[in-house]
């Protein structure tokens, strides 16, 4: 590991320094110095700077401080009473003693597992632009089908940042420029011809808040698709919310994980099923229309079909366990 300075936040002008970090529970970013993926300077402590609590917002929705753990967050009686497809994103995620460790903010911010990126020694032009993507012919099984580009095709790892999706949360941000309200569908990009910039942030840029609109649909869920019960990262992940009148559909929330470079908001999908029979059938087609634009590769093309599953029975649940009203 590369030799670095650590310090103690005192404001957020500490991390503008030129190869300054900001380090909250390290989860995922002191097991990249270890690799030497990463290589900061300087390691940023935000612990005392950022809130560590979750309050009440004026119309019902909830502030979620950049400090709030994940298994405080998961098991907070508010997010699981009125926000339950977040509390249970959050349990899906890594395991108990992570949890008990990893934040909102750095949660946010964490790293793709492509075994390419994770291996210093590997070209990729995540951690070195213009050295190509071997992902593409190489080990791709479980990488990108939607939202991928010629450069990458890494795919974003966060449950939770899955389900803030379909929340429509908004990230709180302060930097140089100031403060931000950043929606969460915006915060994380597209590859592109820059995979090397995982979201919209500057340097400097950290994330103090996560704000959660007030609950219109509280019938949601999340589910997720993995090699193993337990401890490992998604295939592919459905985060949804539904109300159903009549048995026609109302309002729908749909975030897909696992399947691109940054959470995926199914608007595709949305707009096909508000209005449209709470069936299986348009829960299918409904997935179908995503998917369209899909372009897998050769040892990913299984994720067309397990979205189009997993979506339709993740509907079908909500609109069994309580959608009609």
């Amino acid at each position: 590991m590369k030799t670095f300075t650590y310090r103690s936040a005192t404001g957020f002008a500490d991390g503008l320094e030129p190869g300054a970090v900001f380090l909250a529970g390290g989860t995922n970013l002191v097991d990249l110095m270890k690799l030497g993926v990463a290589a900061p300077d300087v390691l940023v402590d935000v612990n005392r700077l950022v809130a560590d609590e979750i309050s009440e917002l004026p119309g019902g929705g909830l502030r979620i401080g950049a400090g709030v753990r994940n298994s405080d967050l998961a098991a907070d009686p508010r997010v699981r009473t009125r926000y339950p497809v977040l509390s249970q994103a959050l349990l899906a995620g890594a395991s108990g003693q992570l949890r008990n460790m990893a934040t909102t903010g750095g949660n946010l911010l964490q790293r793709t597992r492509c075994r390419y990126f994770m291996d210093a020694t590997k070209p990729c032009n995540k951690h070195a632009p213009g050295t190509g993507c071997p992902a593409r012919d190489g080990d791709h099984r479980n990488l990108a089908i939607l939202g991928g580009s010629d450069a990458c095709i890494a795919t974003h790892p966060s449950d939770m940042a899955v389900a803030l999706v379909a929340l429509d949360a908004v990230v709180n941000t302060s930097g140089p420029a100031g403060e931000r309200r950043i929606p969460a569908e915006e915060l994380h990009r597209l590859p592109g011809d820059a995979p090397e910039r995982d979201t919209v942030l500057e340097h400097g840029e950290l994330i103090t808040s996560v704000d959660l609109p007030a609950v219109e649909v509280t019938n949601s869920a999340y589910r997720k698709a993995r090699d193993r019960a337990s401890y490992a990262f998604a295939v592919g992940s459905v985060a949804a919310a539904l109300t159903v009148a009549g048995g026609t559909v109302g309002d729908v929330r749909l975030a897909w994980g696992a399947v691109a470079p940054k959470p995926w908001r199914a608007r595709i999908a949305e707009e096909r099923l508000r209005g449209a029979p709470a069936t299986r059938e348009s829960f299918l087609a409904a997935a179908d229309a995503e998917l369209a634009g899909a372009r897998a590769l050769r040892d990913n093309a299984y994720k067309i079909a397990l979205m189009r599953n997993l979506t339709a029975s993740v509907l079908e649940r909500l609109a069994a366990a309580g959608g009609t009203r």
